[in-house]
């Protein structure tokens, strides 16, 4: 059976890496949830390590935070939808905002529930997903600010997340450049300018981060250490805090090339078949896992020597070549895994997630 595993040393190898970064240069973080799709014990192993603040983009999960660690600061970075906002107040005690409409609905929901709801307000910056056109942010802040309930408590940007805009220098100039107007336009002092998340770590860590930039929500580079940017490891960070085991149940010789017509399959993908592979076989192992649970372009095998040859609903297909590493049915083959790979996998309820 496929499963998942944490392993927490290496979850606190990677933590303190960021923490003493971060502490390093006057920046408070925040860990992002969001990819561990509210499996408690996953939680409670990121709760553990000490972070006072937590971001996640389901209602759900905020909830389950709460439930384990009432005294973490819970963030819902997303604009929330309006049927949600009397969970956003219970649940979140801050949420990205970039819409009035919605803000003046959450200031109504924290009156009735006698609390004060921190928002951030999200700045667009040429990613073209969440956030306030630049020409607009003065009114709608003036209009925020006015309203009962409600603490602006920082303005924020998301880059990379949509079309792949990296994040700049300049970029996050622009962005201190909208905080310093709006404090000295309003007088008001907004603490957090939270423009860091995964991949801003390398601009930070070759001093190209403005100094107004004071706040990351972190949640690749903690699970797989990676640098966003030069696409590797960063050096003491590990890779491999989250790894997938499939089982192999079937191995045999087969032919290279299928027998018969040839339709698409159920994906919707057609086989094109290489005419100098006739008469050819290969040693071919089913592993316990498929489509359903994971695409195999996400999953990055610890053994080079075999290859993916496809997938259906619940089967992956993988060529062992010369199996040089002996493989028989009933043995896990370790994947390392992509981000998104390790998201559909911790949202598959097929799945087993263990701590080690």
């Amino acid at each position: 059976m496929a499963y998942i595993t944490l392993d927490r040393k290496k979850l606190k190898t990677n933590y303190d890496y960021l923490d003493a970064l971060f502490k390093d240069n006057g920046i408070e973080w925040a860990i992002v949830t969001k990819m561990l799709c509210g499996y408690e014990p996953y939680l409670k192993e990121v709760l553990d390590l000490g972070i006072k603040e937590v971001c996640d983009a389901r209602i759900s999960n905020l909830k389950k935070i709460k439930q384990i660690a009432p005294e973490v600061q819970t963030v819902y970075i997303k604009p929330p939808a309006k049927r949600a906002i009397e969970d956003i107040v219970k649940y979140a005690d801050v949420s990205f905002n970039s819409e009035f409409s919605t803000i003046k609905l959450l200031s109504e929901e924290a009156e009735r529930q006698g609390k004060m709801h921190k928002v951030i307000i999200m700045i667009e910056l040429g990613d073209l997903r969440e956030g306030v056109m630049g020409e607009s942010l003065m009114d709608f802040y003036g209009s925020v600010f006015d309203l009962p309930n409600i603490t602006v408590t920082g303005i924020g940007s998301n880059l990379n997340c949509l079309h792949g805009v990296m994040p700049s220098h300049d970029k996050f100039i622009q962005l201190s450049l909208y905080e310093q107007l709006i404090e000295a336009k309003f007088n008001r002092k907004i603490p957090w300018v939270t423009g860091g998340t995964s991949v801003v770590i390398p601009l930070l860590k070759i001093h190209q981060l403005p100094k107004g930039i004071n706040h990351f929500r972190v949640g690749e580079t903690l699970y797989f250490g990676t640098d966003l940017v030069n696409q590797n490891i960063f050096e003491g960070m590990e890779p491999d805090v989250l790894r997938l085991y499939a089982e192999i149940i079937e191995i045999t010789k087969k032919p290279t090339v299928p027998i018969g017509s040839l339709e698409a399959n159920p994906s919707g993908d057609k086989f094109e078949i290489d005419e100098s592979d006739y008469g050819k076989t290969s040693l071919r192992a089913i592993l316990d896992l498929g489509l359903l649970d994971i695409n195999a372009d996400y999953l990055i095998p610890e053994d080079k020597d075999f290859e993916f040859v496809g997938a259906s609903s619940d089967m992956l297909v993988i060529d062992l070549g010369e199996n040089k590493q002996g493989y028989k049915v009933g043995d896990l083959i370790p994947f390392d895994l992509k981000y998104m790979g390790a998201l559909t996998l911790l949202n598959s309820a097929y799945i087993e997630k263990r701590v080690i």
